[in-house]
């Protein structure tokens, strides 16, 4: 069984010559015993992976069974043609659609959040994009992965200090990749892109039900 990815640079692996920065789909397969095939690119939208052949090349290796993780909304935001409750929708019923049509499993993730922190209160950066994931999960009974509420609860629990660690922020002469530095809040260091891995590949955990047959040790090592 195989997990496939479809999104943006927040999943995308790694580039050498960009390196600290990468996307969490780069580490997906240190938390999950899958094989992973990561099919996400900078800067793409709904309305480009499918216009530039990637969804086709994505429906092509797929098998009944695999399971197809869809994270888009960093991009789309920026076309018209791809309002939340328009294009960017449709484009995702119809991968959701193309994935059950194969037998194989569509997991919708809400879009990762920027952090942009304003006199100490993080902003929403995403407008309505979360939300017509979650309507469109709930409405279409499609696995959700809530990856925009649990990084907001990420940089906030760690508050705005401690969190840009998990972006790419470096000073000048630091980093051969970065020769004049860098201070990134959208895309994710190796620290930042584990930590949304991990969560990601939990939730799977979750909706796939792993570990329910275990014995609950709670109930003999917890004394009320």
């Amino acid at each position: 069984m195989t997990i496939h990815l479809a999104g943006d640079s927040t999943v995308a692996p790694a580039k050498p010559e960009e390196d600290p920065l990468t996307g969490w789909g780069e580490h997906l397969s240190h938390y999950v015993s899958d094989d992973v095939r990561n099919l996400a690119v900078g800067g793409a939208t709904t309305g480009s992976f499918i216009a530039e052949g990637r969804w086709d090349a994505l429906l092509e290796g797929l098998h009944p069974g695999d399971w197809v993780l869809i994270q888009f909304g960093h991009n789309d935001q920026k076309e018209p043609q791809l309002d939340a409750c328009g294009g960017y929708r449709r484009n995702l019923e119809s991968f959701v659609r193309d994935v059950r049509a194969r037998g194989a499993e569509p997991v919708l993730l809400t879009s990762v959040e920027r952090r942009l922190f304003e006199d100490g209160r993080l902003r929403r950066t995403h407008g309505a994009y979360p939300q017509a994931v979650r309507d469109l999960a709930n409405e279409q009974d499609v696995h959700l992965i809530d990856a925009n509420a649990f990084t907001r609860w990420l940089y906030e629990w760690l508050g705005e200090e401690r969190s840009q660690a998990l972006f790419v922020h470096l000073s000048r002469g630091v980093s051969p990749a970065w020769p004049d530095g860098v201070a990134d809040n959208t895309h994710f260091s190796h620290d930042g892109a584990h930590a949304v891995a991990r969560f990601v590949a939990r939730s799977l955990d979750g909706i796939r039900r792993v570990g329910e047959h275990e014995p609950a040790w709670g109930k003999w090592k917890v004394r009320p």
